[in-house]
Parts: structure tokens; C-alpha cells; sequence
């Protein structure tokens, strides 16, 4: 696990940019925190990072956005899923076991379908109002080279 702190929007930035330029195909993220922790706000910069052009919005009532960078941007926001289930219809293991980066805000509702090498992101408010702490944790050589890379452990 490791706990990153990050003061006011332009270091959220400059992280997920980071993030994006890391990734690689396959990579899957998790994402949880409350509402307007800033999971939306994270995916916009590992959006820029991957090299997405276009405006990234959060896919709460489409359940999912796909985007073209470096590599295609899968963003699934699961917020409003009863359960698992509800994703079969689309064809979910066609995104997770792409050669796409996925995204997934409100990951833990849908844990037990998630692949078990990714990363998991907790996002919370922390004691500033434009503070945000994101706590991470994986399995696997990709969470530990993304860790290494990061340069935060």
C-alpha cells in the first residue's frame, strides 16, 4: 500500500498525467471514494497522460466512454449498477482483457468480477479543502513497476 498526498488541483494534474504515461495495455485501474472525491477529476488527467484529445466526462448514466489516445481509454463509472451482472450486456471481459487501459470509478461495487492483477485507488478528501490523498494497492509486477516508476514508494 502506499498513501500519496496530493495539495490542490495542479498536483492532481501533474500525478495523473504521470499515471498516463505509464500505463500500458492491459492495465486496469479501480477506483473508489465518495462522491466528488475527485475520481472523475483523476481520470480526465490520466486521460491527457494517455494521450486523449477529446473532453473526458464521466459515463454515469452511459456506464461507459471509450477514447482514443497512445492507447484506447476504457472509463466505466459502475455507480448505478444493482450488480455485477448488469454489466454482462456489454460485454465487460471485452474491455478488461483488452490491449485498452481501463478505468473504473466505484470499482469496489463490482470487485469480484475485476481481474485480479490492477490497481486499486482510493480516493478521499484530505484535511485542506483542495487536499486529496490516494491510497494504492495491487498485485502483481505492474502495480509494483507503476509504484517504482512513480517514484512514491
Amino acid at each position: 500500500m502506499v498513501e500519496i498526498r496530493l495539495k490542490g488541483l495542479d498536483e492532481t494534474d501533474r500525478f495523473g498525467r504521470k499515471l498516463g504515461k505509464l500505463l500500458e495495455s492491459g492495465d486496469i485501474l479501480s477506483m473508489a471514494g465518495d462522491l466528488g472525491a475527485g475520481k472523475t477529476t483523476l481520470t480526465k488527467s490520466i486521460g491527457v497522460g494517455l494521450g486523449v484529445e477529446d473532453y473526458i466526462t464521466s459515463p454515469t448514466f452511459t456506464l461507459i466512454n471509450e477514447y482514443r489516445g497512445r492507447l484506447w481509454l476504457y472509463h466505466f463509472d459502475v455507480y448505478r449498477l444493482e450488480d455485477e451482472t448488469d454489466l454482462e450486456d456489454l460485454g465487460y471481459e471485452d474491455y478488461f482483457y483488452s490491449d485498452g487501459v481501463t478505468i473504473v470509478e466505484w470499482g469496489d461495487r463490482i470487485e469480484s468480477i475485476l481481474p485480479e492483477d490492477r490497481i486499486d485507488m482510493e480516493i478521499k478528501r484530505g484535511r485542506e479543502l483542495d487536499e486529496r490523498v490516494i491510497i494504492l494497492r495491487g498485485k502483481g509486477d505492474r502495480y509494483k513497476q507503476i509504484v517504482k516508476e512513480l517514484d512514491i514508494d
